[in-house]
């Protein structure tokens, strides 16, 4: 089979890999689409390695159809499915642990399919896991709105009736993060968005972002807040005032998905499937795909992400 691979200088490559073999809990699916996340683009940097018995090529999500599966698995070759992976995505064919499968919802297509699980389950885990699960009537504020995540994110939210505030840079995002939700929007680039958190303060936070004004907004937070950092895009330094953390009792809660168990994900996907797969289908949640490339221009498809030009997700396909 091939693969989009990176050589010694870190450059993109379609080269023919070994075919992997199917262990007793994994099955083979032959990829249809995968999406494009940061990590990728963290990867293509050599900074972010894929965990150990992962490929070492970029793919955290794909869609595609089954080859092989064991004896008494819930699938059978030919089914529809969408898959979290710890890397690899980028291949024609890879090998998943069955847990970390799931069918493609009714009604969506492969590509929207494969936008699904990395960035749904990375917002899943934050706001129902780590912060211990949003309610109705919570103040919810997540970072860079019009972004994969940003869209899930302010989704889910007003998914189970949280007031959502988010942050995007243009006319063009502010119309998208409206569409997906978002009660209040700020233009971070002529807004002061310590000003707006200080008249609404948030009971939960969503932050890819970081940089030196994040100390700032955190004091901002209700009492027992939780800020939850994913990434940290414009840098990791900032001040906080130490005493608003005692005083206020918030929690500041780093989380990463990708260097989780397979056991972890796979009780992730479970409940994701339980509580989402139903208002995907009837298009009550929506995966937001933005462009659809075909894998030999996964290049330009990273410099969609790394320009920050995407409202939504980029999906490369195999076919």
């Amino acid at each position: 089979m091939y693969a989009m691979i990176l050589d010694d200088k870190l450059e993109f490559q379609w080269a023919e890999v070994p075919t992997p073999e199917r262990k007793e809990n994994e099955v083979l699916i032959e990829v249809h689409a995968a999406a494009v996340n940061r990590a990728d683009l963290m990867q293509k940097d050599g900074c972010y390695s894929s965990p150990p018995d992962w490929p070492a090529w970029c793919g955290l999500e794909c869609s595609g159809t089954i080859l092989e599966a064991p004896e008494n698995s819930r699938y059978k070759k030919g089914d529809k499915v969408c898959a979290l992976l710890g890397g690899g995505g980028y291949s024609q064919i890879v090998a998943v642990p069955e847990g970390m499968v799931l069918p493609v919802p009714e009604n969506l297509t492969m590509e929207e399919a494969a936008a699904i699980p990395e960035v749904w389950c990375t917002v899943y885990l934050n706001m129902m896991k780590e912060a211990g699960g949003i309610k109705e009537n919570d103040v919810f504020f997540v970072q860079a709105g019009a972004s994969g995540v940003g869209l899930a994110a302010i989704q889910l939210a007003k998914f189970y009736g949280a007031k959502v505030i988010t942050t995007i840079s243009s006319e063009e995002k502010a119309l998208a993060v409206k569409k997906a939700g978002a009660d209040i929007i700020v233009n971070y680039r002529k807004e002061s968005l310590k000003e707006v958190l200080e008249q609404n303060p948030p009971d939960i936070v969503l932050d890819c972002v970081a940089g030196e004004n994040m100390g700032e907004c955190f004091k901002q937070m209700k009492f027992c807040g939780r800020w939850i950092m994913i990434a940290s895009m414009t840098g990791g330094m900032t001040r906080i005032d130490l005493e608003q953390v005692w005083r206020k009792r918030l929690k500041l809660i780093g989380s990463t998905l990708r260097s989780r168990t397979s056991s972890e994900k796979t009780e992730l996907l479970q409940s994701m499937e339980k509580e989402l797969w139903q208002a995907f289908s009837s298009k009550r949640l929506a995966t937001n795909v933005y462009a659809v490339l075909p894998i030999a221009e996964v290049e330009k498809a990273h410099n969609i992400l790394r320009t920050s030009r995407n409202i939504g997700k980029v999906v490369l396909t195999f076919r």
